[in-house]
């Protein structure tokens, strides 16, 4: 069956946003008096949502429901100020949508990033309306791995779940689309491991965003 649209992650798939969350993690952390965690301990902690990114960075003994609460509404506020300062698009991407635009495919992003967030960052960093459907969490929607934001997205986009892949960088993206009758394309660049993706049911893995150029012209041929 023709493929006809992309369904993208945001973050370790569109744009490295590691450092900004890492940064405001660990600042949250730092006003707690909690310790704080490396950079790439973060690329375990992230793509599940932002409670359970707060869940996942603080001590186990500290876990209870009001300080979570409280870490992640400082969160919220920490990384609503920085989510733009080092987050940018990985190398290819731009060069990925000019592809898929000659292609006349289309393309939506659904992140478990907050809403808001998610269209801030999209909207700043792919300007010009290179995504018509852009949704995060909190949009009314459950977070991924549930498929139901992503068949929302391709109710949007008027397009069969069957016709569209998700490209993701994690095992929650590879279960998504699972979950929903998509295909999953697992993004290399990403925060995840090759060893993740292949586990959770990557059909096919990409090395550069324009692999996925690629991926679509051979599934369309067939």
């Amino acid at each position: 069956m023709r493929l006809r649209g992309v369904i993208f992650d945001l973050d370790g798939t569109l744009v490295n946003s590691l450092e900004d969350i890492a940064d405001s993690m660990n600042s949250v952390l730092r006003e707690h008096g909690f310790p704080t965690h490396g950079l790439m301990e973060y690329k375990a902690f992230v793509g599940r949502g932002m409670r359970n990114l707060v869940v996942r960075s603080l001590p186990e003994d500290a876990r209870g429901e009001t300080r979570i609460a409280l870490c992640r509404d400082s969160l919220l506020k920490e990384y609503g100020m920085n989510c733009l300062k080092k987050t940018r698009a990985y190398e290819g991407i731009t060069d990925l949508l000019e592809g898929l635009d000659k292609g006349k495919m289309e393309r939506a992003v659904f992140s478990n990033k907050i809403d808001h967030l998610t269209k801030r960052i999209v909207e700043a960093l792919f300007p010009g309306r290179r995504f018509p459907v852009v949704v995060g969490a909190g949009a009314g929607m459950p977070e991924k791995p549930d498929p139901t934001g992503v068949l929302s997205v391709a109710r949007q986009l008027g397009i069969e779940p069957e016709r569209l892949i998700y490209v993701g960088d994690s095992d929650v993206d590879m279960e998504t689309a699972h979950n929903a009758g998509m295909y999953p394309a697992g993004a290399l660049w990403g925060f995840r491991t090759e060893e993740e993706l292949v586990a959770h049911g990557a059909k096919s893995l990409l090395g550069h965003p324009l692999d996925l150029l690629r991926i679509i012209n051979e599934e369309n041929r067939t």
